[in-house]
């Protein structure tokens, strides 16, 4: 493993930092914090901690001894000091004679001791870090590490590889316990170095930073050196075979069978293959090696104890492929309840068992599929498994994957500590997977701004590609370059959000284009481009969505920006008017044909929106049109005041949580009595 310290990076940290008002120790524990957290062969999402003992003064004027220490919600390898909380170092010390701490005593204990009262809670190996009587402290679950723990005889692999300064500390669950065992090896221990935490990690520790960093560096590069050198034999694959499907048409019945318990339970389905996934998914024997637990404890929370593996028959089509995934389903399920009830009792605290959908579903030959309440955790949980295939695969390579009891398992996936990292309180619309047409523009962007507070996935849709590259440079939302009046290119999109996100719940089309003329002058040609833009764009984009839906069988909500034209016919305008005309129909047509699947479609019918369709030129166009000045114009409804495109993004929001209503247009106009509807 590659050593990155830098003398020059850690001098640009140290001068930025104490530009900022932090000390030399806080800045070099960023610094080797971020080059430990930033190697994924080290740490992934948030795991790992370090630490640093120094001195910072209170606000009562006292310097205190503390230890600061990787909080609760930081990730190393974007850490700043202010995720390393300061906690003062003594009344730490002074529990290390007590016997046993409870968790929620030793997390209160933590945060009364916290300098700042504001900052995150300190991690649960807080008290490891300060037992330790060393000014760094490292902490990390190296694949390579793990791959000499978790098999049969680790621990004496472990006594083999490394000199006698690194001591091997039987499998704890983390926290106070823990602690209290690190501290009574390394008293027995005093010239060590390094700990091996066993199927968990290891720690390295230094008086300075660069010393406990190359530590983790050199003892990780043993553990790689070891396991090279043992006799590897490749794990015998599976016959290679095709189906008749892609993952993008598999991803929405996955996606809807994961909510089949509880539809306003929406998952995020994340699609993933790679040489490492496909040699684990692959292997005759992955149902006996997948289900013998993670890499490391702390992910479980993430990927649970064990992922689905799926293997679909030779030349099987999308229907073969529902049936097949159906049955796993919810065999998964029923795997999962009697996991719960063999370990519920054999711990003290009564638990409630958490959802039975899996985190990971490999599908042989086809490829990994990740799940999540949102993109990022879907992601997470693909980063995590592929980790654990790759520890996994290589354990096997050499022997025989071997990991902690299903009760140790167990009992950090319901450990309250563990799963306060993950919990947060549930925004409306999380799960929900939104798509928008016409995205750059005025009331696009407002819209995509309303869902994405919500906490909703959006995707945004766009012809133009020179706004749609600047959008993207500003935000991390997928944007598609799409030409929705061709049914390929929308086609292609809907592919793409299925295979990220693994469908599609709302649909807000909103692209168009405004045309102006005497509708007995206008050519032709005018006219069906017209209906193209602002008619059949709207029927490809809902088209396409109506069989994801369908496929997910989970409800779905279209929406359409049908405009006032529809329904109140403005002169001069017809070639705008009649295809929306024809689109407030479209709208209707499909909340008639498409309820009883639980698909609602609804319209807004809006008037008068700054907005590249309606831009300054058109409003004096329209305005002249009607004898009126353009503010007059703008202004003129029965509330005398104008209507902004947040209006039109509230209004689509509305009827997107409206879950009774379809068939219906909302009107956002001010008011103009001859465009109201019932």
């Amino acid at each position: 493993m590659k050593n990155d310290w830098s003398n020059t990076e850690a001098k640009k940290f140290v001068k930025k930092y104490k530009n900022l008002g932090f000390s030399k120790d806080i800045a070099l524990r960023v610094y080797t914090s971020r080059l430990l957290g930033k190697n994924k062969e080290l740490v992934l999402h948030g795991g790992g901690n370090t630490s640093v003992k120094t001195r910072i003064k209170d606000i009562d004027g006292k310097n205190y001894e503390v230890l600061c220490v990787k909080g609760s919600g930081w990730d190393m390898a974007d850490i700043e000091p202010e995720g390393l909380p300061a906690v003062k170092l003594e009344p730490l010390l002074n529990l290390k004679k007590k016997k046993y701490l409870s968790d929620e005593d030793m997390v209160s204990y933590q945060k009364r001791n916290l300098i700042n009262i504001k900052s995150p809670n300190p991690s649960v190996e807080t008290f490891l870090h300060a037992f330790l009587p060393f000014k760094f402290v490292d902490h990390t679950h190296a694949n390579a590490i793990l791959n000499v723990t978790n098999r049969p005889k680790g621990l004496n692999f472990c006594n083999k590889i490394f000199g006698n300064r690194v001591c091997a500390v039987p499998y704890i669950m983390p926290g106070f316990k823990l602690a209290k065992k690190v501290n009574e090896i390394y008293s027995k221990n005093p010239n060590t170095n390094c700990l091996i935490l066993m199927n968990h990690g290891i720690f390295t520790f230094g008086d300075n930073a660069k010393e406990a960093y190359d530590l983790m560096i050199k003892y990780v590069s043993q553990a790689e050196r070891a396991v090279k050198k043992l006799k590897a034999k490749k794990i015998k694959q599976i016959n290679k075979f095709s189906t008749k499907f892609n993952p993008n048409e598999i991803a929405p019945i996955i996606r809807g069978l994961l909510s089949d318990n509880n539809p306003d339970q929406k998952f995020i389905v994340n699609y993933k293959l790679n040489n490492y996934i496909k040699y684990f998914m692959n292997g005759k024997n992955v149902r006996s090696y997948s289900s013998k637990g993670t890499a490391t404890p702390d992910h479980v929370i993430r990927v649970k104890p064990f992922p689905l593996i799926i293997t679909p028959k030779k030349n099987s089509s999308v229907n073969d492929f529902k049936l097949t995934v159906s049955k796993a389903i919810k065999n998964y399920r029923k795997k999962y309840i009697n996991y719960f009830n063999k370990n519920k009792n054999k711990v003290k605290e009564k638990k409630v068992m958490l959802d039975t959908s899996p985190r990971v579903i490999f599908v042989q030959n086809v490829g990994m599929f990740s799940i999540g309440k949102d993109l990022k955790s879907a992601k997470i949980a693909a980063d995590l498994a592929e980790t654990n295939a790759k520890v996994i695969a290589s354990v096997e390579e050499t022997s025989k994957y071997k990991f902690i009891p299903e009760k140790d398992l167990f009992d950090v996936e319901y450990w309250s500590l563990e799963q306060a990292k993950i919990k947060k309180k549930k925004k409306l619309l999380e799960g929900n997977v939104v798509v928008i047409t016409g995205s750059t523009g005025t009331i696009g962007f407002e819209t995509y701004k309303m869902f994405k507070s919500y906490g909703a996935e959006v995707v945004l849709l766009d012809y133009n590609l020179e706004r749609l590259i600047d959008l993207q440079s500003k935000i991390k939302d997928l944007c598609i370059h799409c030409d929705v009046r061709s049914k390929k290119s929308v086609k292609k999109a809907f592919n793409q959000i299925c295979e990220k996100y693994g469908g599609v719940d709302i649909l807000i089309s909103n692209a168009g284009t405004a045309t102006n003329g005497a509708i007995g002058e206008v050519d032709d040609n005018i006219l069906r481009q017209s209906f193209e833009d602002n008619f059949f764009s709207h029927q490809n984009c809902a088209s396409e969505a109506i069989k994801i839906m369908k496929k997910q069988n989970i409800n779905g909500c279209l929406l359409f920006n049908i405009s006032k034209q529809s329904v109140n016919p403005g002169k001069n305008f017809g070639p705008y008017g009649l295809p929306k005309s024809a689109l407030l129909s479209l709208c209707k047509q499909y909340a008639v044909d498409y309820g009883s699947y639980g698909i609602r479609s609804n319209g807004v019918n809006a008037d008068r929106i700054r907005s590249g369709l309606m831009t300054d030129r058109m409003i004096k166009t329209r305005a002249k049109a009607r004898s009126v000045s353009t503010n007059n114009y703008m202004r003129g409804n029965l509330l005398l005041d104008e209507v902004k495109a947040e209006d039109v993004a509230k209004a689509f929001f509305h009827l997107a949580t409206s879950k009774k209503t379809t068939g219906a247009v909302l009107t956002v106009d001010g008011g103009n009595i001859a465009a109201s509807l019932r």
